[in-house]
């Protein structure tokens, strides 16, 4: 007779935690811990609620009173100042280059096009849709400042993504509820304080011109000549037409509980309540024109709770509450919220920029080079049709950007760097023609849904953009007959966009990420039934090794004083074994490699997204001492207390690192491919205990 060994003898023996194996998260109560509970006045946050598509963010007043990054921001919502007389940036001339022995045209400053350079880049740029905000007066009519609230407390719910804000106005106990409306880009607030009908407590809506600034709030109240609003108004509810220049939209308020709305100056609108106890206010914008049925606050609500519920129920899920090492629940704090965050913010139609939709990083446009750290977590939290969104770009833009690869003598589709709305034009400058490591980012997101989705449908779906981009990859490389290699470059830029462009061959990560792409590329034809392609082939055969000196890999083959002058920015390098899978890596050099980056790389210039890279690295290399460390010990990777994270030279918010941070910890818990033992990317000292459920292996 077989005597079998109790279930907790099993898991010792296997390595893994008793609770790792057999509890169910209690999702609930892991998203419940990290509620929001903001107490600081001047927070610069801001709290948001949204649908990916839109987002409102506000203030400690639960409205747009009092801070200025707390904007209004949608995925559609964009303007374009009037372009140079006589321009056209479709037909830019850019400059010629040298390319390797050949002359090829980029889009690069040109001093004979100087105002069509500087509208390119800054047109289109996101717009702040709008401000909804409070008037605070005293008894004696006079204006109430910031610093003279009292009492500030706000809550948000993230279970059913509420928030509750109270606070004392000269004496006056207020509460604001907030609310998003998951499926339309409409808030709805609920104010209610004693004798809300004194005079004392007015809500002000105001529409801005565009800002024509790089890093902004998008919104410019100091131009009321530019733009127009055209208002109907009636005893419960108004509707507003805006135009900018060639940019239209509409926006509806409604309210019960009973309010007098005028309009007290050029596109500022007053809303005093005329009831005594609460005020419900629905505030919706609109750029279709088909006219949908008004929301209500108490729609709203229902809404919010059932849409949030079911998102956290749904996915992944990483609990480590039962761990002993202290730092547990701040990872922990960094995870939650940054799943809030990125549904709020980028879960829409359009890939996000930088700031999501918290305000504008170089005036709002996305960057093709970061849809990776935006999107790629998405798969492994087994939340594919947030992906699809953010990707469905490369399906429908695939014909586009053709023309402009055998414009330059190549084969396939050459992907852009940065773009806004759905503009084709890329900013013309050194760095955005000549960037490749976004080249590979399609068959990286290709692969991703095929290993949730293997399925003839998801071979169809990416079949073209994934065979295309294999094409430019393997027609981009040069021959160089006496060394008997392929090389990249030059003209290329790198990763970290500090190198001579004019000179730069052969970058590490990109070597690797080339390599990687056309051996998926191979596999996928495979997969279709269709012969190898013996171009692929050549070129992954014959590119060159990875660069490196003295037992180390360094960022680009043609590199001087790598350690002391170019240790800024991206260590990209560390990234072909981490965020890659290794292709072309020796690990022993990797591992000397990461150790290098550790003692001498300037961890103050550097941006968000470094951090988890460098994480994924170290698990890979089975340093998750180091892996946890990267991701919650280093001054440069800072986490506000809204989950929105800056540091280094990133602008804030930057949420390459939430999707960064996303991807990494998913991948340290459920493996990567050839990784063993449950959650290898975490210390087996037993200091941390970690239970996961719904999560996806990464490459």
């Amino acid at each position: 007779m077989v005597k079998l060994l109790p279930f907790a003898m099993i898991a010792i023996l296997i390595g893994a935690s008793l609770p790792a194996l057999c509890q169910k998260i209690d999702r609930k109560a892991l998203v419940s811990r990290h509620n929001l509970h903001i107490t600081d006045k001047e927070s610069k946050g801001p709290t948001q609620v949204g649908n990916g598509q839109f987002a409102f963010g506000f203030d400690f007043t639960g409205l747009q009173t009092f801070n200025d990054d707390a904007n209004t921001m949608s995925n559609w919502g964009w303007h374009k100042f009037k372009l140079p007389a006589g321009t056209d940036p479709y037909q830019y001339k850019g400059r010629e280059w040298d390319t390797q022995g050949r002359q090829v045209r980029y889009d690069i400053q040109n001093e004979k096009e100087q105002d069509l350079y500087q509208w390119m880049r800054a047109n289109p740029q996101r717009l702040n849709l709008g401000r909804l905000g409070f008037v605070f007066k005293r008894k004696d009519g006079s204006v109430v400042t910031l610093k003279e609230i009292q009492d500030p407390v706000q809550n948000l719910d993230l279970w059913t993504g509420i928030a509750v804000s109270n606070f004392t106005v000269d004496g006056k106990k207020i509460k604001v509820t907030t609310i998003g409306y998951p499926s339309r880009d409409a808030i709805a607030v609920k104010i209610e304080a004693s004798d809300l009908n004194d005079g004392q407590v007015m809500l002000e809506l105001r529409f801005p011109y565009a800002a024509n600034v790089e890093f902004s709030n998008g919104a410019d109240f100091n131009s009321p000549d530019k733009h127009t609003t055209t208002a109907q108004i009636s005893s419960s509810q108004a509707s507003f037409h805006r135009q900018l220049d060639s940019t239209q939209f509409n926006v509806r308020l409604n309210w019960q509980g009973g309010g007098k709305l005028v309009n007290s100056k050029p596109h500022d609108f007053l809303l005093a309540p005329t009831g005594r106890k609460s005020l419900e206010v629905v505030l919706e914008f609109d750029n279709d024109k088909t006219a949908n049925p008004p929301v209500t606050f108490e729609s709203t609500k229902a809404a919010s709770i059932k849409k949030w519920q079911d998102f956290w129920q749904s996915g992944g899920a990483i609990d480590l509450s039962q761990s002993k090492d202290t730092r547990w629940k701040e990872l922990e704090r960094r995870i939650v919220l940054s799943e809030y965050l990125m549904e709020v913010n980028e879960a829409g139609q359009l890939p996000p920029q930088e700031s999501g939709l918290v305000n504008n990083g170089w005036y709002g446009k996305y960057h093709f080079e970061m849809i990776w750290w935006h999107a790629a977590h998405y798969a492994l939290w087994g939340r594919l049709p947030q992906m699809d969104k953010l990707t469905h770009i490369y399906r429908s833009d695939v014909n586009f950007y053709a023309p402009k690869a055998k414009e330059q003598g190549y084969a396939g589709v050459r992907w852009p760097k940065t773009l806004g709305d759905h503009e084709r034009w890329e900013w013309p400058n050194e760095i955005n023609p000549l960037l490749i490591w976004q080249q590979p980012h399609p068959i990286f997101f290709a692969e991703l849904e095929y290993r949730s989705k293997p399925t003839k449908q998801t071979l169809d779906k990416w079949k073209d953009v994934v065979l295309r981009t294999a094409d430019f990859m393997a027609s981009y490389p040069v021959y160089n007959k006496r060394e008997k290699r392929y090389i990249l470059g030059y003209p290329l830029q790198v990763v970290s966009e500090n190198a001579n462009p004019r000179t730069t061959i052969n970058p590490t990560f990109e070597l690797s990420y080339w390599r990687t792409g056309l051996r998926l590329a191979l596999e996928w034809d495979k997969r279709l039934g269709l012969p190898p392609n013996k171009k692929y082939e050549e070129v992954l055969a014959g590119l060159s090794a990875l660069p490196q000196e003295e037992g180390k890999y360094v960022s680009w083959e043609n590199i001087y004083h790598m350690w002391s002058v170019y240790n800024f920015e991206h260590p990209a390098l560390i990234g072909a074994y981490g965020m890659l899978p290794g292709d072309g890596v020796d690990v022993k050099t990797m591992d000397s490699t990461l150790t290098a980056v550790e003692n001498k790389w300037k961890f103050d210039y550097t941006w968000g997204w470094d951090f988890p890279m460098l994480a994924m690295s170290a698990a890979r290399l089975g340093h998750p001492d180091k892996a946890v460390d990267f991701l919650l010990n280093y001054p440069g990777f800072t986490w506000d207390e809204h989950g929105l994270s800056g540091g280094g030279v990133s602008p804030f918010p930057y949420f390459p690192s939430n999707g960064g941070l996303l991807y990494a910890v998913a991948m340290m818990a459920a493996g990567w491919d050839g990784s063993t033992g449950a959650a290898p990317g975490f210390p087996k000292d037993g200091s941390w205990t970690v239970k996961y459920e719904g999560l996806k292996p990464a490459l």
